[in-house]
């Protein structure tokens, strides 16, 4: 990797920590280049855009290494319910690792995206439905009709993100475990 393609991977997994533990607002561009340790003047360079840009870039790069691990844990699936324990388990895994410090990589900096941030709104757009069409094509290998994946893929993701937060607010992944085996019964009614 080259000197800049380095600074700006630095920035971009600082910024996406940080973004991620405290949210978009209450991230401010110095502590970015604090924990990356790049010189100030590498954030424009990389990212003439300025914070949004780097945002968007940051929930784009933790978007697609998630999906790396969601297409690992719904391929090593069986089933449908078999999918939906192994999310469950590996965002429960990253919250007691983080001390319940750190939720969805995405949905904090979602929930904070507006109609004056439209780049970062796109990214995070993108990266759900990028999620969606990986959940959704395993759910139609897994038996579950294609007219049926899709909405299942969305009410999934839906309350993996609400169990995500809960768990992450209660201190317990009670709420993903619990969330998973609900759930779990319901996706195996739907196998075709």
């Amino acid at each position: 990797m080259k000197k800049g393609e380095e600074t700006r991977a630095r920035m971009l997994e600082a910024a996406a920590g940080l973004f991620q533990a405290q949210g978009y607002a209450a991230t401010g561009l110095g502590q970015i280049i604090e924990e990356a340790g790049v010189p100030r003047g590498s954030l424009y360079f990389h990212f003439p855009g300025g914070k949004e840009e780097l945002a968007a870039a940051a929930v784009e790069a933790a978007g697609a290494y998630l999906a790396g691990v969601i297409g690992e844990r719904l391929a090593a699936a069986d089933t449908p319910a078999a999918a939906l324990e192994a999310l469950a388990d590996h965002f429960a895994g990253e919250l007691t690792r983080s001390g319940f410090s750190k939720g969805c990589p995405v949905s904090t900096v979602a929930l904070e995206a507006t109609a004056e941030t439209p780049r970062l709104k796109k990214a995070c757009a993108g990266v759900y439905r990028a999620w969606l069409s990986l959940i959704e094509t395993r759910l139609t290998a897994l038996g579950i009709a294609e007219a049926k994946a899709g909405p299942l893929a969305q009410s999934w993701l839906g309350a993996i993100e609400g169990a995500i937060l809960l768990s992450k607010s209660l201190e317990t992944t009670e709420p993903l475990t619990r969330m998973a085996k609900d759930l779990s019964r319901l996706a195996e009614e739907e196998r075709a």
